[in-house]
């Protein structure tokens, strides 16, 4: 009983601690002086601030007091005139002329410590999971930041296993990798993504649901990820109907919490679907501040923002860890040319293609492996593996080059030796390349498994030393 007792108050002294220390910390970052300034115009999404001249800069944060006394967060987006542009994180309703703003000294930041994992949050770093509030760090993470001077970065380290065959023997990803996942919609990019997210040996996984349909928000954690995956994991989720700073926001708040793990010396997989949305977002944000459109309606700020965002994942500094980054490109109407797409697969290390042809006849995951690359590919392999994946591409390749005459009956079997071989091995290429979802193959019984399904002998187990 009186064990019981004393455990019972630990607990509630261990409680105590951890509130006042949150507390603390809280009132050292209020510290500072505050400024104040009016509403002066309202328009669209748009606020104009007069009164902040020398207060503020872009991307600061600021609260709206409105006529019914609720307090509206909002972020300073550009200048005209001499006011502020600021655009709120929720709707308009409520604001009028001469509303105050006041506008805080700190930037915006977040304050992680380990015990996230396992915690759903938005994109300000507040809890969504019903599993009360967050506790905070004492060193501040700023949401705007800048990835590591190349010069200072690692190289990418060993390879990742991710658990799903295609990936795993034919695009290969490496530590520290950026690899981009196009496909139109409906087409697997979310499952493979969960696939993935589970099924990883990344020590943390930090996931961002960007611009997400409600409903799947929830499905994704409980049914794909489930609570071993979610248990190693932060999830980001800002759903398609919140506003288009919120949804962009989620996107840095989901690289920031990647950095921490990353400053800690952990292997991050950090996976966000989708880019696409992100870039929506800040197209929405540019056109309402007056930017011009240059491209398809995305303004020219659209095509500054990806490399600022993707290039944040990567290797770290020397000693620390590495942020390993999938990230879904959403194509419109299956184009794997626009703007967004096109200006993705130029930043990241490679691309994974999912393609509708070979969803509709059935083949989960979807992807094309003769359209994907890794770049990182061949030199994080050994001769031997790189040679069972050659011949494999190679027997798709001849194939898919006659495909439309086998589907004829238009070839004479013995017409060509290379393509009678490639109709023997294409059925048995794809059951590999076919995965359930709650499958699992790591990276050694891949390769083993290709071996004999081309008849051939088995590589050794391990990896070359990258040099990509």
């Amino acid at each position: 009983m009186v064990k019981s007792q004393k455990r019972h108050l630990d607990s509630q002294v261990s409680r105590v601690y951890t509130f006042v220390n949150d507390i603390l910390n809280e009132v050292d970052r209020k510290t500072g002086e505050t400024h104040f300034g009016r509403v002066a115009n309202v328009v669209g999404l748009l606020v104009e601030v007069e009164g902040l001249q020398g207060a503020v800069s872009v991307s600061d944060h600021c609260d709206i007091t409105t006529k019914n006394g609720q307090t509206l967060p909002c972020e300073v987006v550009g200048f005209r005139d001499g006011k502020a542009l600021v655009m709120p994180f929720g709707s308009v309703d409520g604001i009028g002329m001469g509303c105050r703003v006041e506008v805080g000294a700190s930037e915006p930041v977040i304050y992680p410590v380990h015990a996230w994992l396992g915690r759903v949050i938005d994109a300000f770093g507040r809890p969504i999971d019903g599993k009360g509030p967050l506790p905070t760090g004492a060193n501040p993470y700023p949401i705007h930041t800048v990835p590591p001077p190349a010069h200072e970065r690692s190289r990418v380290g060993g390879k990742l296993d991710l658990g799903v065959r295609a990936m795993n023997a034919f695009l290969t990803c490496c530590r520290g990798q950026r690899l981009g996942i196009f496909a139109g919609s409906g087409v697997g990019k979310s499952t493979l993504l969960s696939m993935m997210a589970r099924n990883t040996d990344a020590e943390v996984g930090v996931i961002g649901l960007v611009g997400e349909r409600g409903r799947e928000a929830r499905e994704f954690i409980e049914d794909h990820l489930g609570e071993e995956g979610l248990a190693r994991s932060v999830v980001v989720v800002a759903t398609s109907d919140e506003p288009p700073l919120v949804r962009r926001q989620a996107a840095f708040m989901t690289m920031a919490v990647a950095e921490f793990f990353r400053d800690e010396g952990a292997n991050v997989l950090c996976l966000m679907d989708s880019v696409t949305r992100v870039a929506m977002a800040q197209r929405e944000i540019s056109l309402a501040v007056g930017e011009p459109p240059a491209s398809k309606g995305y303004t020219p700020s659209v095509f500054a923002l990806l490399p600022r965002l993707l290039e944040r994942a990567g290797p770290g500094r020397e000693g620390q860890g590495d942020v390993t980054g999938l990230f879904t490109v959403l194509v419109e109407g299956d184009d794997h040319n626009e703007p967004v797409a096109d200006a993705v697969r130029g930043i990241l290390d490679g691309h994974v293609v999912l393609d509708r042809a070979i969803a509709e006849r059935n083949r989960y995951p979807a992807i094309n492996i003769l359209r994907s690359v890794s770049r990182t590919m061949p030199a994080c392999n050994t001769p031997e593996q790189n040679a069972l994946v050659a011949r494999a591409r190679q027997l798709l390749s001849v194939y898919e080059d006659m495909a439309e005459l086998i589907r004829l009956g238009a070839y004479r079997r013995g017409s060509d030796p290379q393509v009678d071989e490639a109709i023997q091995y294409y059925d048995a290429i794809e059951a590999f390349l076919g995965q359930e979802i709650s499958e699992v193959t790591d990276l050694d019984t891949c390769y083993r498994m290709l071996a004999e399904t081309l008849d051939m002998p088995a590589p050794g187990a391990g990896d070359a030393a990258p040099t990509a």
